[in-house]
């Protein structure tokens, strides 16, 4: 039988990634998106493409009712859910001094308490389904500070810390809980604050002088749901050039 994941924020860039990633390693993949169904259909196709099969789930993570949808539409699409990526986040750029109320409360609830209800239902439906399974949140190497994401990098901390605390109460349950600390890689996100020749500049000082690519933070979202990586939970993995090394 083959396995099945969701992936949250799978429109576009490392989701996406992800999403292709799982179907070339075999699994059926259920897609979240937000607010781009053309998108989100264009990686069902893909998905569908690598042989696997695929469903689009429109919800927002930032909802927990919405959250608890996206698992119970991928059990009734695709029979079971056996891995969740949580990689849906956002990052509006904002000077601390400027910062709101309204802000803050909009990335928290999606980037970490999206990560953490959307873990919570999953890891239900693992437990109700009688196996264990494997959660994959996706931190940032902003958890180390960020100047214009002040409340970006509280998050990925926090993210790292969710994790931690997840792998410790799931294990009994067989479920394993990782993280994923990208560092700057070539999607959209880093587009929306840096012009092409910043990116360039920044990739220049790594020591590996170039942008993350989303298919190798993708490779290692598999390789942590894989049976290889049977004895890796609780971990938050730094894949980023070299540029920050914990």
């Amino acid at each position: 039988m083959r396995k099945v994941v969701l992936v949250t924020g799978a429109q576009q860039g490392i989701g996406r990634a992800m999403a292709a990633g799982f179907a070339a390693a075999g699994y059926d993949v259920a897609i979240n998106w937000l607010d781009d169904q053309a998108a989100a259909e264009a990686v069902a196709a893909e998905v569908t493409a690598l042989g696997g099969r695929a469903v689009a789930l429109q919800g927002d993570v930032g909802r927990i009712a919405e959250g608890a949808a996206l698992v119970e539409g991928t059990v009734a699409a695709l029979g079971r859910i056996d891995v969740l990526v949580n990689n849906a986040g956002i990052f509006p750029r904002v000077e601390f001094l400027a910062m709101t109320e309204a802000i803050w409360d909009a990335v928290h609830s999606v980037n970490l308490k999206g990560s953490a209800f959307c873990g919570q239902a999953a890891a239900r439906a693992m437990v109700a389904a009688g196996h264990g399974g494997s959660i994959i949140n996706l931190s940032s190497q902003a958890l180390r500070g960020t100047p214009l994401g002040v409340h970006y990098s509280a998050t990925k901390a926090g993210v790292a810390g969710l994790t931690r605390a997840m792998a410790l109460a799931l294990a009994p349950h067989g479920i394993r809980v990782n993280a994923i600390a990208p560092g700057t890689t070539d999607t959209a996100q880093p587009r929306h604050g840096n012009t092409d020749e910043e990116l360039a500049a920044m990739a220049a000082t790594l020591p590996i002088p170039r942008l993350g690519r989303p298919e190798e933070i993708a490779a290692l979202g598999v390789w942590l749901a894989s049976d290889a990586a049977g004895w890796v939970t609780g971990q938050t993995w730094h894949i980023n050039g070299g540029s920050f090394m914990p």
